[in-house]
C-alpha cells in the first residue's frame, strides 16, 4: 500500500452536479466531461455532495462513478467524495473506497435520520468509521449543514475528535450560512491544522482574510472561473469586485431551487437539454421558470464559457 499522504485541499471546490439520462441513470460520459471542465478552470471536485443528489444514488453508483472518473485521467488528488450516510457500514464502505482510490479527503455528513442525538453518539459514529477504515491517509472533512441534516456538528464535538484523531480530522464544510460560526471555527481550530471551507462563495473573501481554506460552493458548477479568481486574487480591490460579481450571480440562481436551476442553466448554454433531468423527488424547472432564470442571468451579463464542452 502506498502510504504517501495526499496534499491538503486549499481553494475552491465544486459540489459536482450529476447529469442523468432519460431513464434516470447517471450519465457517466457527461459527468466526466463536467468534472474535467471544472478542473481545467481550477476547481476541486467535491463529488457526491448535496448538489450531486448523492442521497438519491446507491453506494454502487457512487463507486462506479468514482472509478470511471479516475479511469478517465482525473487526478485523485482533486477529489473530495461525500461518504456520509445514516448507515455506518455504508459510510465505512464508501470511505474506504475513496481512500484506496487515492482521494485527498472525504466529506462526511453525520447520520441524519435520528434527531437530537448526543455528541457522544456522533463521536461514536465518526470514531467507528475512522477505526474501521484504519488508513493513515484518511482525511475527514466534516459536513456541517444543519438546515438539511438537522444534525449539527458542535464545536465541542470537533474539539473532541481533533484530540482523539488529529491526523484524520482535516476540516469542515460549513453550510450553516452563519459567518460568526465559521469565524469561530477558524480562530479556535485553525492552529490545529483544521481547515474551514464555507459552503458558499458569499463568504469566500472573508474566509481568505481570516485564514479559511477556500470554499465548497454549489454555484462553482456554473461559475467556476469567477469564483476561483476570488481565491487567487492578491489585490484587495480586485477581490472585492470579483466577490460582488459572484454574489450577484448566486442571488439570481437562488431565486429558484438551486439544483434544478443550475442544471437548467447548463442545459441552456450547452444546448444539451438532457442536463435538465433530476432524480425524483426533485423536479426540473418548468419552461416559464427556466426562461425567467436565463433572462435574469443574461441581463446580468452572465454566460457559461466553453459550455459546448458539456454537451
Amino acid at each position: 500500500m502506498n502510504a504517501t499522504l495526499p496534499p491538503r485541499f486549499k481553494g475552491v471546490l465544486s459540489p459536482v452536479l450529476t447529469p442523468f439520462q432519460a431513464d434516470l441513470e447517471p450519465d457517466t460520459r457527461a459527468f466526466i466531461a463536467h468534472c474535467r471542465w471544472l478542473a481545467r478552470q481550477g476547481a476541486g471536485l467535491a463529488i457526491f455532495g448535496t448538489n450531486f443528489e448523492a442521497t438519491s444514488l446507491a453506494p454502487e453508483e457512487r463507486m462506479r462513478l468514482t472509478d470511471a472518473l479516475l479511469e478517465s485521467g482525473v487526478p485523485p488528488a482533486l477529489l473530495m467524495p461525500g461518504t456520509g450516510s445514516c448507515a455506518l457500514p455504508e459510510t465505512v464502505r464508501l470511505t474506504r473506497h475513496a481512500v484506496q482510490a487515492g482521494a485527498a479527503g472525504v466529506l462526511m455528513l453525520p447520520p441524519f435520520y435520528y434527531k437530537n442525538v448526543s455528541d457522544d453518539g456522533l463521536f461514536a459514529y465518526f470514531s467507528e468509521v475512522i477505526e474501521r477504515v484504519g488508513d493513515r491517509r484518511l482525511a475527514v472533512y466534516l459536513y456541517h449543514f444543519p438546515a438539511m441534516s438537522a444534525t449539527p456538528i458542535s464545536l465541542a464535538l470537533i474539539e473532541r475528535l481533533l484530540k482523539r484523531y488529529p491526523g484524520a480530522i482535516a476540516g469542515v464544510k460549513d453550510s450553516s450560512g452563519d459567518w460568526h460560526h465559521m469565524e469561530t471555527m477558524i480562530r479556535h481550530f485553525g492552529k490545529d491544522g483544521f481547515d474551514v471551507f464555507p459552503g458558499a462563495e458569499t463568504f469566500l473573501q472573508r474566509a481568505i482574510e481570516y485564514g479559511g481554506a477556500g470554499c465548497i460552493s454549489a454555484t462553482v458548477n456554473v461559475n467556476p472561473a469567477s469564483i476561483v479568481a476570488i481565491w487567487r486574487s492578491t489585490d484587495t480591490n480586485e477581490r472585492s469586485a470579483l466577490q460582488a460579481r459572484a454574489d450577484a450571480v448566486r442571488k439570481i440562481f437562488q431565486t429558484q431551487p438551486m439544483i434544478p436551476a443550475m442544471k437548467h442553466a447548463i442545459a441552456h448554454w450547452s444546448g444539451r437539454t438532457q442536463w435538465r433531468t433530476v432524480r425524483p423527488p426533485l423536479t426540473a424547472l418548468d419552461a416559464q421558470a427556466g426562461a425567467a432564470l436565463v433572462a435574469q442571468l443574461q441581463d446580468a451579463g452572465f454566460g457559461i464559457p466553453d459550455a459546448h464542452e458539456l454537451a
